[in-house]
Parts: C-alpha cells; sequence; structure tokens
C-alpha cells in the first residue's frame, strides 16, 4: 500500500502520522479543513432521503470558540456540562436548559477536551501540561508531562489519569497534581497521531495503545493487570503494519472491546483479558456497546453492528459512505453518530436504518457524542455544543 493509497482511508481523526520520537510528523490526509491544503480525497455520499421514525430537535446550544486543529470533548457532571475550545475560555453549562452557569478563561491555549468529576475542572494544553481548577474556576494546580495533551484527563478515587502525546499515561495525585505512577511501553516506529484518551471503570484504567494493544492498569499505582491483543501489525512497509487502536475501548461491566485501523474489532474478558471473539474490521472513529450489541464506526463511514456475546454480524449502515462519521453513541432505542457537515444521524438499534437527522452549525462532529440521559451532547469543531434529545 502507497502513501497515498493510505491518505484516501485515514479520516480526520488521524491527522498525522508520528516516525519514532524525535522525527517530524508527517501530513497524510484530512478531510474537514484543509489543513494541508487539499480538499475530501473520498467524495462523501449524499444525505440519503428516509421516512423518519422518530423526532430529533436540539434542547440547547451554546459556543465555547473553535477547536483549531484540536479534537475538543464536553464533560457531563451531574447537572453541568463543561466545554472548552482552543482559546483556552472554559465555559459551565446547566445540563438541563443549557444556561451558562460560568466561564472562566484558563490563560492557555488548550489542545484536548475538559475532564471533571464534581471536585476538578481538568484540561490539557500542547505544551504538555494537565491544569486543574475549582468549579468556579479557581487554579488548583498545574503538571507538566513530556507531551502534548491530545484528549481529555480523567479523574476517579483521588487520582487524575491523563495520556500525553508520546503514548505515556500519567496517574496524578488529585489534590496536588504530583505524580503517583507512570506507564509507558515501546511503540513502533510509525504510529497515529490521534485524541483517544482512556476509560476508567472501577478502580481500572483501559486504554488501547499502537500495534493493537489493549491493556487494563490499576487506577492506584499503575501495575498491569492484563495485556491483550486486538489486532497484529502485518505488511511489507511500515505503513502497511499500522494497526493502533486509536479510539476509546468499551466495556459493559462483562467484557471490554476495542477496535484497531488495518485490524479487528475485538472482546474480551474485563476481569481476565481472556479473548472472546474477534472480527477483521478497520476503524478509528469508535464503538458503542448495550445490552445486546456492538457498534462501530468503520474508517469508510460504515456503521457496522456485531452480537455481543459471539461477534455474530448483524447489520451494516453504509448509506454515509465518505461523511467521516463520529463514533457511535447509545442514545434511548437508537444509535448516533455525526458527520463532517455537523448532522446528527439517528439510527436503529435493531436494523440500522435511518430514524431522525438533524443539523448543528455546520461544523464536524468528530469526537464521539456524550450520552445524555434524554439524548446526546455533541460538539462541533466551530465550537458548538449541543444537547440533542430523540423521540
Amino acid at each position: 500500500m502507497t502513501g497515498a493509497a493510505l491518505a484516501r482511508i485515514v479520516p480526520a481523526a488521524l491527522l498525522l502520522f508520528t516516525l519514532g520520537c524525535s522525527l517530524p510528523s508527517v501530513p497524510v490526509g484530512d478531510y474537514f479543513d484543509r489543513w494541508f491544503g487539499s480538499g475530501p480525497i473520498i467524495k462523501p455520499a449524499e444525505l440519503v432521503a428516509f421516512k423518519p421514525a422518530a423526532t430529533a430537535r436540539i434542547l440547547w446550544q451554546g459556543n465555547v470558540g473553535d477547536a483549531d486543529k484540536y479534537v475538543f470533548t464536553p464533560a457531563l457532571d451531574a447537572a453541568s456540562v463543561y466545554a472548552a475550545g482552543a482559546a483556552g475560555q472554559i465555559t459551565r453549562f446547566d445540563a438541563a436548559s443549557g444556561k451558562q452557569l460560568s466561564r472562566f478563561d484558563s490563560n492557555s491555549r488548550l489542545s484536548g477536551g475538559i475532564g471533571a468529576d464534581g471536585r476538578l475542572i481538568l484540561a490539557g494544553t500542547a505544551k504538555g501540561e494537565v491544569l486543574a481548577f475549582d468549579p468556579s474556576g479557581k487554579p488548583l494546580w498545574k503538571a507538566q508531562l513530556t507531551s502534548e495533551v491530545l484528549s481529555a484527563p480523567q479523574a476517579d478515587q483521588g487520582v487524575v489519569v491523563v495520556r500525553s502525546g508520546d503514548g505515556r499515561i500519567y496517574g496524578l495525585d488529585a489534590a496536588t497534581g504530583t505524580r503517583k505512577w507512570l506507564y509507558q511501553r515501546t511503540l513502533p516506529a510509525l504510529t497515529v497521531r490521534t485524541h483517544v484518551g482512556v476509560v476508567l471503570h472501577r478502580g481500572a484504567v483501559l486504554a488501547g495503545f499502537p500495534g493493537g494493544r489493549l491493556v487494563a492498569l490499576a487506577l492506584g499505582n499503575g501495575s498491569v493487570g492484563w495485556e491483550a491483543t486486538v489486532a497484529l501489525p502485518k505488511g511489507a512497509t511500515e505503513l502497511e503494519r499500522v494497526a493502533d487502536i486509536s479510539s476509546l475501548p468499551v466495556h459493559d461491566g462483562k467484557q471490554s472491546c476495542a477496535a484497531a485501523f488495518q485490524g479487528r474489532v475485538a472482546c474480551f474478558d474485563l476481569l481476565k483479558g481472556a479473548p472472546l471473539w474477534a472480527r477483521d474490521i478497520s476503524s478509528v472513529s469508535g464503538m458503542a456497546i448495550d445490552g445486546r450489541n456492538v457498534y462501530v464506526s468503520d474508517d469508510k463511514s460504515a456503521l457496522v453492528a456485531f452480537e455481543k456475546n459471539t461477534g455474530a454480524s448483524l447489520w451494516k449502515q453504509d448509506k454515509l459512505y465518505g461523511r467521516r462519521i463520529s463514533g457511535p453513541t447509545i442514545a434511548g432505542k437508537y444509535i448516533a453518530v455525526g458527520d463532517y457537515q455537523g448532522y446528527v444521524h439517528f439510527l436503529s438499534r435493531d436494523d440500522g436504518s435511518f430514524a431522525a437527522r438533524i443539523a448543528t452549525d455546520g461544523g464536524a462532529v468528530i469526537a464521539q457524542p456524550v450520552a445524555l440521559d434524554d439524548g446526546i451532547l455533541v460538539q462541533t469543531r466551530n465550537g458548538g455544543v449541543f444537547a440533542v434529545t430523540v423521540q
């Protein structure tokens, strides 16, 4: 596979490949904002007409400033939503009404989404800084990492977990920001630069890595609980051998699943890491899991459903081809994905048929929507924050 061929299938979430630790980043394609001076390589499918089976509407909306070249995800904390843009303003909204409750300046240009746990508001910068504030916006501490912070820091049980752009995962003391532990591993020569972070669950940290590895770490000390292979690199060239897990893993309390670019989707026993099933599919945008199925957005913007326990293929919705859809999020009876024009699509969880569609502000929805009790929350590249419900 040539570099040009690879660029035709890599969506916007994969902004750059990084060659090793000291060599410069190499642009391989962009589909949204022509960051590298070219337009879309894959011609996106036109929006298909369908008879709505549900009604989507915007409950409220706000704006926090554009994302520049980064990907921002809002954070949901009890009755509040926190969101930010690259310029550094952090805004708190009432989750029910969208009323702006507060807004403060972090005094830094930000490069990753917001994390919040009720006591801390967390953000990261391109300089490798982790910033912590109290809910009023008062600065609490600043921690310096070895590389840029491209994903939202997460906090639980007195530990802040954050991933740096060089693939390291840090456990920081939530009260002071001092380092409690560090996990790092040898990376392949060629890796994908993404905004993927970590998932925290009942004292465990789940994280995917370049080379197709999924790791479960202990939240308290960073020790490895188990390590599993989602996909094995294969091919004659470094480009062909890229098999990075570049989206968040998912879990249902019993099993954890992850998807790799140019690789597979695979599910494992959550406690021991024993493999359960795997299917060949290439994904970078993300996945979701519910009581029955696992849903994956593939690298050509098809949404695919697998039976959760066996991995049997159930359905595939490919009418969004080339629209660079986000990872899927469960929204009641439906699955929600955003696309490069700011549309949010709701599809049936039963068969993948289109149920509803709604436009936002025209900015790309790259990050996976955040689930709300009665809908979803999306943030666009233009800085729009939208709470959307579907009935």
